[in-house]
């Protein structure tokens, strides 16, 4: 099984670059039809182990997913997580603070949506808004940036501390790419919904973005949280990464089966009683 956590993976040593990043990155894959296969038995593979996760309610998961505007975000939700039995995975998107939320330290809304054992929780953009948008509008200064910066890092610990694996991805598409799906959201009456003002006024910031996107992937990419980024121009293989990802880091965990809580023998010796008194 190939897999690309080495490639994607943000080395907090090493200085990140993301326009130096092929956003329209694919692999061997010429196609989505030709990685098809490979998708699919991915998505197999994390419903297995989804099952395997509930079951034995040793560990937790969190999967974090960030990106531009259009970035794919949604996308991945659908296609990705449609693996996952959501009785056991949850799907929570951070937007604008409300005015309690922002009455209180900016990781108070979001411990409450942390994932208990046996469970997955994906959040939809996440805690790190509070260090992009709030970075690029000017609504805090670089020393608190990096508080928080090392906030971040403190409840990632302690979320790994308590057996929760914690895997962040950031969907990385070129200006060109997202410009192209605002205009496929103004041909399809169905994301119409998806346009606002703020599409473009934010677009013009990009580079201030990317800046600071750079900076908080470096400073809170570590061995038991890592971020990930995903070349999401092609949304097949953003969805064919992520799942390989989540599959192979799954994969290790040690997940059994719980023993039965019943006798075997006699709940056999039961059923084929009643099968024959039918």
């Amino acid at each position: 099984m190939r897999d690309y956590r080495k490639r994607f993976s943000v080395d907090p040593e090493v200085k990140l670059r993301l326009d130096a990043v092929d956003t329209g990155y694919c692999d061997k894959h010429a196609s989505e039809a030709a990685a098809k296969t490979e998708i699919e038995r991915y998505l197999r593979r994390l419903t297995d182990l989804q099952l395997r996760l509930y079951a034995s309610r040793r560990y937790a998961v969190l999967v974090v997913l960030q990106a531009l505007d259009a970035g794919g975000k949604d996308g991945t939700v659908d296609h990705v997580m449609s693996a996952f039995n959501p009785q056991g995975a949850t799907v929570t998107g951070f937007k604008v603070p409300t005015p309690i939320e922002a009455a209180h330290d900016f990781l108070w809304r979001v411990h409450p949506h942390a994932p208990a054992k046996g469970e997955i929780a994906i959040f939809n953009r996440s805690h790190y808004e509070d260090v992009l948008v709030t970075r690029v509008h000017g609504a805090i200064d670089a020393r608190e940036c990096a508080r928080r910066y090392e906030a971040i890092r403190d409840f990632e610990r302690q979320l790994v501390r308590a057996k929760t694996v914690v895997l962040k991805f950031f969907l990385h598409i070129s200006k060109a790419e997202q410009l192209e799906r605002f205009g496929e959201r103004l041909d399809d009456p169905a994301r119409n919904w998806k346009i606002s003002e703020s599409d473009y006024t934010e677009r013009e910031r990009w580079d201030d973005y990317v800046k600071a996107y750079q900076d908080a992937l470096r400073a809170t990419s570590t061995k038991h949280a890592p971020w990930y980024v995903i070349p999401a121009d092609h949304k097949w293989f953003r969805n064919l990464a992520v799942s390989q990802i989540l599959a192979a880091t799954l994969g290790e965990l040690d997940m059994r089966y719980p023993e039965p809580s019943v006798d075997l023998a006699d709940i056999r010796r039961r059923y084929h009683e009643a099968a024959r008194a039918e």
